[in-house]
């Protein structure tokens, strides 16, 4: 019996310093490889344990017997019942360890999607991160219709947008964070309507404060809800508001660095310094061709651009805040045969209310643009070279505006309490002009100033997914414009 009690008290403490190994390589494992070795090796110790509880259970039954001629045994049995207890109790918690990173490898937590520091949910990913890599991403694509175009244009099917969010959590300190967009479909053999492939944006992110952070690269403009926050699930509509694509120029990157951070948790800030604006690109559609997008950008000029937000105690669910960017666009260059600084602002505000199923925005935006006569005849110049009786879409407007106003509202919980489905039906009206004021000697071009009414519907099958639908009825002060009926689909992971 006592060379029976021996050879179990060792094989008793064999295992239990490969348990002890393993749970340190467990600790440290450093690449998928090496986990699933190690998860291998832990379910073969997992059988050799088992075996060795069924021959410990045995030994105990025949001690048992024994003790009923040997008072000294009585002792023995209970030692190795205690060390049978320890083993199992080892046993039962390195199971639940290998189980927990055989789940953790196959069935990833649930995501949980939640904007941070102005980003996009989906683009928020990696802040959420352990450590490491981070990919999401998010898609969306649509059916156009024109109505009333008389021929002028035609109907589309699309697929507008497919976007990877890439980024590595470097430390708690440090990550990177990417947006690559490819558009329509494909990269077009050169040409942006056919399709191209693009960086979003592309900056490392430096945490030092909860009142001022670093962050440097290719940034996204802080200005407006659209231009950081573009995902197809948080704006109505197949297409983002008119306003927010010429007047705020979405999506709007430049090649900067600056700070961002709360001042307050109810107030936060954002502000950079980044390459200018190129006035070259400027026409009478606004300044929306004059972004550089961190293509070789002309930065002979830096713009200025800064950005408050206010969530009120007093009101949940509300938002205030607004923006404004400074800088000249003249990037050192000859206009109608003199240098000119064209210094150009534009500001923006904008309210926010999300009340149980309610949506409510609205934005307002203002630019203006200097040294727009000398543009608009360095651009009449350029096209009488070309084509000497078209210098229509030349004449940079001085002054511009736009401004939108949206509601929308879930109507689902009204039929289905508990429902995590969400319908809503939603209106929106803009009021643009990108030409609202002409420099002096050039007239104002009234086929520039628009309003659009919008009604449309959104669903929600789920939180990741929304299929959309909408009718855009434009007006012209001057001219017709076609109106359009839209299909489309999106969504984020």
């Amino acid at each position: 019996m006592k060379k029976n009690k021996h050879l179990l008290k060792g094989g008793l403490l064999l295992v239990l310093a490969a348990i002890s190994l393993s749970v340190n390589a467990l600790e440290k494992p450093q690449t998928m490889d090496d986990m699933w070795k190690i998860i291998q090796a832990q379910q073969k110790q997992i059988d050799d344990m088992k075996s060795a509880l069924q021959a410990a259970t045995q030994t105990k039954v025949t001690n048992v017997d024994a003790t009923k001629a040997e008072p000294q045994a009585t002792a023995e049995v209970k030692t190795t019942s205690n060390e049978v207890k320890t083993l199992k109790r080892k046993t039962d918690v390195l199971t639940q360890e290998v189980e927990k990173l055989r789940t953790n490898l196959s069935i990833p937590e649930e995501a949980k999607y939640k904007s941070a520091y102005g980003m996009g949910p989906a683009a928020s990913k990696v802040y959420g991160a352990g450590k490491g890599l981070s990919i999401g991403g998010y898609g969306e694509g649509n059916y156009s219709a024109k109505v009333g175009d008389r021929g002028t244009s035609n109907d589309t099917a699309d697929m507008e947008r497919m976007v990877m969010y890439v980024g590595y959590k470097f430390t708690d300190k440090i990550l990177f964070n990417s947006e690559i967009e490819f558009e329509h479909g494909s990269t077009g053999e050169g040409s942006e309507t056919k399709g191209e492939v693009s960086v979003e944006f592309a900056s490392l992110d430096f945490f030092m404060d909860q009142r001022a952070n670093a962050r440097a690269g290719l940034v996204l403009i802080p200005m407006g809800l659209v231009n950081r926050i573009h995902e197809p699930l948080f704006y109505f509509g197949n297409h983002r508001p008119e306003v927010e694509q010429r007047i705020i120029p979405s999506t709007w990157r430049e090649m900067g660095a600056g700070l961002f951070g709360a001042i307050t948790p109810n107030l936060t800030y954002t502000a950079y310094v980044v390459n200018g604006l190129d006035a070259t690109g400027f026409t009478s559609d606004g300044i929306r061709e004059g972004r550089g997008g961190g293509s070789n950008a002309k930065a002979e000029n830096f713009g200025y651009v800064a950005r408050v937000d206010y969530d009120p105690d007093a009101l949940p669910g509300v938002t205030v805040g607004g923006s404004g960017y400074l800088g000249n666009s003249g990037q050192n260059q000859t206009f109608a045969g003199q240098k000119a600084n064209v210094f150009t602002q534009l500001y923006e505000a904008h309210v926010q209310w999300k009340y149980r199923g309610l949506e409510f925005r609205t934005l307002g935006s203002w630019g203006f643009i200097g040294d727009a006569g000398a543009l608009s005849q360095a651009n009449i110049g350029i096209a009488n070279r070309a084509n000497p009786t078209d210098v229509s879409g030349l004449i940079v407007g001085s002054q511009n505006y736009g401004w939108y106003s949206e509601a929308g509202y879930d109507v689902l919980p009204l039929l289905w309490q508990d429902t995590t489905q969400y319908l809503a039906p939603f209106f929106r009206y803009e009021r643009l002009n990108t030409m609202a004021k002409a420099p002096a000697g050039f007239a104002s071009d009234p086929t520039k100033d628009w309003q659009i009414f919008q009604v449309g519907l959104q669903y929600k099958p789920i939180p990741n997914v929304v299929i959309k639908a909408d009718y855009r009825n434009y007006v012209a002060k001057q001219g017709p414009l076609p109106d359009d009926f839209n299909l489309g689909f999106g969504f984020i992971f």
